[in-house]
This record gives structure tokens, sequence and C-alpha cells, in this order.
């Protein structure tokens, strides 16, 4: 007869079961799909797309892409209030947090905005 997972875990000690318990949770949280984020950050659709200025709709097919823009996703964090760091991990260092990615590209393109334009004749 097979083991179930919730028989073994009614035989462990208070104790114990309290910290697998919190280890799965810590484990569950730290990857999560875009449109669960999004139920755990208590966020609609709806809200997400006023936030970003695009429809529901659109909303919808972001969050089932499987692949998007880094600065798309990073205003899909930001809608939530949440801000987007990329981590590069190595077996062999520790982890690093990687820079100059949409953040950055988004300052040049603010600067050439601000920048006023220059008269060709006189």
């Amino acid at each position: 007869m097979p083991t179930n997972v919730d028989d073994i875990m009614a035989k462990l000690p208070r104790p114990r079961r309290k910290k697998v318990e919190a280890r799965a949770r810590e484990l569950i949280g730290q990857e999560m799909t875009r449109q669960r984020l999004r139920q755990v950050r208590n966020r609609t659709q709806v809200e997400i797309a006023h936030a970003l200025g695009i429809t529901q709709d659109s909303v919808s097919r972001l969050e089932q892409r499987p692949d998007i823009l880094v600065s798309t996703l990073r205003k899909y964090v930001q809608a939530m209030g949440g801000s987007l760091s990329i981590v590069a991990e190595f077996p062999d260092q520790a982890p690093v947090k990687l820079a100059g990615f949409a953040e950055e590209n988004d300052r040049r393109v603010a600067a050439t905005r601000r920048r006023k334009p220059t008269k060709m004749f006189a």
C-alpha cells in the first residue's frame, strides 16, 4: 500500500511538522507564475490593466506568454507595487544581481526626451 504524505506528516512531532510546513511555504513562495503572483498580491487583471494603461485582455495574454521582455515584466511587477531584480546563480559562487537591464534603458530614453530640440536653421 502506498504511503501518503499526509500520513507521514501526521506522524511527525508538532514542532517538526511546523518546521516542514514553513519550509514548504517558503519553497512554494520562491517560484510562481505571473498569474499566481498577481493573485497572491490580491490584484485583478483589470487593476493591472488600468495601472499599465492596457486592456484586461492584454494582461491575460501577458500572463500566458512563455517569453516576455524584461522591461514588460518589470512594468507588470511595478503595477503590483514591487520591483524586479535579475539574479544569476552558479554552483561555484554566490548569486549575482545583474544590472543594466530595462531601468538603464528607461533612464536613457527619459534623458533623451528631456533634451530640447536644436534648431537646424537660423
